[in-house]
């Protein structure tokens, strides 16, 4: 194996048996370092690589159209790479060290106004073992922000019913506890009760397909297009619009950015901060619509 593969493979295991990184992560990053050696006829050793190198590749995704987020993550995987055979020897020096990162704009996310949310979660038939599942999954992602893999992840160990909260493991394996609330606590009883087969082992799935099998992203982003459509929503909807809605509807009624950051599971508050934004742009559209002087 090139040298570089070898380096670019034990950096990608250390980071996800290490430091627990996402598979998403992993595979973007490797994507990545894919792309940045098809500059090269044959692919140089690591030690040989330089800073204009670097440059030149940087260069090259940004005239193929590649957005600067993307521009700024590849140049993140090949500094991590590159500072992890610096640590263990490999090279003599990081060519990533003097690169600026491209300068990237934050964008706002979209989110649903609470009218959306509400038809949104009273869009599935609740008469049925399917639609108890797919309101109690609704009404668990918006009560409590959970990303996607989190919520299709849970077990049966992690939700305490009568205490009302459940505990998640994020990303970097960061153990939180999020509050339920008694309208999603409601209808996730509702569904043990009415929708599935009790469990027997505390690692038992807690949301399942007809089948009895765990329910997957995909699954749960084709059933949340569907419902969408039924609650009249026209436009692109994800699981992460909900979480989004679930951040910024707190901010707007009080919540303290503190909470909402151990809530999301935020490592750094900078990125709770974003909402702050939302509710300043809501806030701004009420006072343009009801204020005499608007």
């Amino acid at each position: 194996m090139h040298p570089f593969d070898a380096g670019m493979k034990e950096w990608l295991t250390w980071l996800r048996v290490e430091k627990g990184a996402a598979a998403a992560t992993i595979s973007a990053y490797r994507r990545d370092l894919v792309d940045f050696g098809r500059d090269f006829d044959p692919m140089p050793a690591p030690e040989a690589i330089t800073e204009v190198e670097v440059l030149r590749w940087l260069s090259r995704r940004a005239t193929d159209g590649i957005s600067p987020r993307s521009q700024a993550r590849g140049l993140v995987a090949l500094r991590g790479l590159f500072r992890y055979l610096l640590d263990e020897g490999r090279v003599p020096l990081d060519p990533t060290a003097r690169v600026d990162l491209p300068k990237i704009g934050r964008p706002l996310p979209i989110t649903l106004s609470v009218d959306e949310v509400e038809a949104l979660l009273n869009a599935p038939e609740a008469n049925t073992p399917r639609g108890l599942r797919n309101r109690a999954m609704l009404e668990v992602l918006y009560a409590t922000g959970l990303r996607v893999s989190e919520l299709v992840g849970l077990k049966f160990s992690q939700v305490h019913l009568e205490a009302g909260f459940v505990r998640v493991m994020g990303k970097g394996r960061k153990e939180r506890i999020v509050p339920l609330g008694d309208v999603a606590r409601g209808w996730l009883e509702r569904y043990l009760a009415e929708g599935r087969t009790p469990a027997t082992r505390p690692d038992d799935a807690l949301f399942v397909t007809r089948l009895g099998g765990p329910l997957t992203r995909q699954g749960f982003f084709k059933i949340l297009r569907e419902l969408a459509l039924v609650a009249g929503i026209d436009r692109p909807i994800s699981p992460h619009k909900l979480r989004h809605a679930f951040a910024t509807h707190l901010l707007e009624r009080g919540a303290d950015l503190r909470s909402l950051q151990l809530m999301l599971g935020h490592a750094d508050i900078g990125t709770t901060e974003i909402y702050t934004h939302l509710s300043r742009a809501r806030l701004l559209q009420i006072h343009a619509e009801h204020h005499p002087r608007g």
